[in-house]
């Protein structure tokens, strides 16, 4: 093996002497004559800066494209299991009379969502049998994902919770890394589907569906599951459980996957050359291994197709941004903490505060969500009238201003016209934001490696504000509400200077990037 490391160093020969040595040496690429994947140029966040510029009826006329609908439908898919492993389940749960401390252990179903990057690399290179020939390797995943999660919620649907909980939690399972599974392939669809300046567009309209779907699974299953409690029934408690109610609900959950199922079977397989150009690389390498090291077929395979599609991806990365990278990576990694640590406390502050059931589902459920739809629009339209860089600034801002907007609503009590204003300049910002985010995050990728490289920034982006919210029950019980809130607004100020960072870096990179590029 190091003599392979030795050789490749030497002679552009493959290099297998592991992990650490690739990030080292960054040397990943072949030569392959006019195939030559060292002379792709990866996306990058200028690329939809930098670009002509776009009137107002440009900009909106990218919404009315066949690539940026489909992201509707399939945001939809995307969106809809998230809350039935997640939020309803644990409605569910409560009413079927499970004790909290369970609830909360069974919620570390949704891991699944953070850890996808562990097996990003199999759905971003591995061909499915026959599926793959017959739909391509992106719509291949999408639709096993997609029959998966409609079992799983079949499953669910059936199970009575105060049966046993094992079955329901293996369906659970099912769907949580089914759906994490569609979402891996559903990004590196959607970053292959359009170039970088629509890619905010894409976002938008993904976004759009997404939330609809949350609000599909959240209020609609809560009202569906209702429609079968007799009224004579107490109001809350246990004893207000129907399964029948959840039964249906859940089942017309599944059926409503046939949304993002239709939308995959009709809609074409994105045509990237990187892919092409990677799969030629594997190739090539394997047969170096056969030919110059003497390695079983089988293991030459094995072994190039580590490189390729699990080593390569993340040395891509670092090759591409270098120092740079580690400044990506944390601007990935505190971007949205102002919002997730002050989430987690959301629910408890409206009980607290004295809001009843209908007004918090009416106005944070329901209202909160169209807002936020209408912020990833506006958010989209920004980004592509004036930058992605512009608007990631903008939105950071916002979101931790907001924050300030809880702490004032605090001090108010139960203000329910208070809290219309509040929501709705909350889930405003979150919405431009979110759109301006998943914009930034598809440009750092490399189309060769587009699944893994965006899983492992997606998951990235969840696990440390998540691990810091864990303590923000403890915190409000110490110090209030008030000062809780303030200080989820401060956890913004750093994203502040990441992001001014970053523009920076991307400022000095672009004019040596346009050097390196091929002229077109």
């Amino acid at each position: 093996m190091a003599a392979v490391s030795r050789a490749r160093a030497r002679a552009g020969k493959p290099n297998w002497n592991g992990f650490r040595h690739r990030i080292r040496s960054l040397d990943l690429r072949h030569d392959l004559g006019a195939g030559r994947i060292s002379t792709l140029r990866p996306m990058s966040a200028s690329d939809a800066s930098n670009g002509p510029p776009r009137s107002w009826r440009e900009a909106l006329r990218v919404y009315a494209e066949p690539a940026t609908l489909r992201m509707f439908a399939l945001g939809f898919s995307a969106g809809l299991p998230l809350l039935l492993v997640l939020g309803t389940l644990s409605f569910r749960l409560r009413e079927a009379g499970i004790d909290r401390t369970t609830i909360g252990y069974l919620s570390w179903v949704g891991l699944a969502y953070g850890i996808k990057w562990l097996w990003a690399p199999l759905v971003d290179r591995l061909p499915l049998p026959l599926m793959t020939r017959l739909l391509g390797r992106r719509r291949s995943w999408l639709l096993l994902s997609q029959i998966a999660i409609v079992g799983g919620l079949v499953g669910m649907a059936l199970v009575d919770p105060r049966g046993g909980l094992q079955p329901l939690v293996l369906f659970a399972l099912v769907v949580a890394f089914a759906s994490a599974s569609q979402d891996i392939a559903l990004d590196a669809y959607r970053i292959e589907s359009a170039p970088v300046a629509k890619q905010a567009a894409l976002a938008a309209m993904y976004q759009t569906g997404y939330r609809l779907a949350m609000i599909w699974a959240g209020a609609g299953v809560l009202w569906m599951a209702a429609r079968a409690v007799d009224p004579a029934l107490p109001v809350v408690g246990p004893s207000r459980y129907v399964a029948a109610g959840w039964t249906t609900a859940y089942l017309v959950m599944a059926a409503s996957m046939l949304v993002g199922i239709v939308t995959v079977l009709l809609s074409p397989e994105p045509a990237v050359a990187a892919t092409d150009a990677a799969r030629a690389e594997e190739l090539a390498l394997a047969q170096r291994l056969i030919a110059e090291r003497k390695f079983a077929p089988r293991m030459a395979r094995v072994l190039a197709w580590l490189e390729t599609a699990v080593i390569g991806p993340f040395a891509d990365f670092i090759k591409r941004y270098r120092w740079h990278a580690l400044l990506l990576l944390a601007l990935i990694a505190v971007y949205r903490i102002s919002d997730v640590v002050m989430g987690i406390m959301a629910n408890p502050f409206y009980v607290d505060m004295g809001y009843t059931k209908e007004e918090v589902a009416t106005v944070s459920k329901f209202y909160g969500v169209l807002m936020t739809l209408a912020g990833a629009f506006i958010g989209g339209v920004l980004a592509l009238r004036l930058g992605v860089m512009r608007v990631l600034m903008l939105g950071a801002v916002l979101s931790a201003a907001s924050n300030l907007l809880f702490a004032w609503l605090a001090t108010r009590g139960q203000d329910l016209t208070g809290l219309v204003l509040v929501i709705s300049a909350d889930n405003l910002s979150a919405g431009i934001a979110s759109a301006a985010f998943i914009a930034y995050l598809s440009s750092l990728t490399n189309v060769a490696y587009s699944a893994t490289q965006y899983a492992l920034f997606s998951s990235v982006m969840l696990l440390l504000p998540k691990f810091i919210a864990g303590f923000s029950g403890a915190f409000v019980d110490a110090h209030g509400y008030v000062a809780f809130f303030h200080s989820t607004a401060l956890l913004g100020v750093p994203v502040l200077v990441l992001v001014w960072l970053a523009g920076r870096a991307q400022r000095t990179r672009a004019p040596a990037a346009a050097q390196a590029s091929p002229s077109q």
